[in-house]
């Protein structure tokens, strides 16, 4: 439990250190739960047992949804700041489009890998395997759908503060504080 909640604190730091805002961090996390959706009724729809082998499959499944929203948000960041689109609807659209080819191809490819394990059910050595393939399926299913879905309008209703420029890129870029808010505007 210990080392579980200090990797869980490491993270967390770590993706506050990327993006440098708590709600973009939590728009991150979102992910966690609707990833954690479609594993758990991967299990009950395969075999109805909980294992480790799934809890593993959780573990990784987990890896792969948070390297998605972390894909979105931070393009999302890169749209406003570097393209100069303005904070609303048609960003949100623009960002989820134009990652909608790396994040399907993410779980695509993670999915195809995984489906012959998957559905090898009862053959000998594939005991631990199989649960854990079976969870990643199911959750790379429901994130990547809900992913596409949430996470873009999750950033339309708290990520406006992210346009901001913040007091360490004024330091970066050598801007003025009035230069950065007529870039703004």
């Amino acid at each position: 439990m210990f080392l579980g909640g200090a990797a869980l604190i490491g993270i967390i730091f770590l993706l506050y250190f990327a993006f440098r805002s708590p709600r973009l961090v939590a728009l991150v996390l979102v992910n966690l739960p609707l990833a954690l959706i479609g594993g758990i009724v991967a299990i009950f729809v395969s075999s109805g047992t909980h294992s480790i082998a799934s809890l593993i499959g959780l573990i990784a499944l987990f890896g792969i949804t948070m390297r998605n929203s972390i894909m979105l948000i931070s393009h999302y960041q890169h749209l406003m700041r570097e393209e100069g689109l303005p904070f609303g609807h048609d960003l949100a659209v623009q960002g989820a489009m134009e990652r909608l080819s790396p994040i399907l191809m993410t779980a695509l490819a993670a999915g195809l890998g995984l489906l012959p394990i998957a559905i090898s059910v009862g053959e000998p050595g594939r005991e631990l395997q199989q649960p854990m393939a079976v969870v990643i399926l199911g959750g790379l299913i429901s994130s990547t759908i809900l992913n596409l879905l949430v996470i873009p309008t999750l950033f339309l209703k708290f990520g406006e503060h992210s346009r901001r420029v913040s007091v360490e890129e004024l330091d970066q870029t050598d801007l003025k504080p009035e230069d950065a808010v007529k870039q703004e505007i």
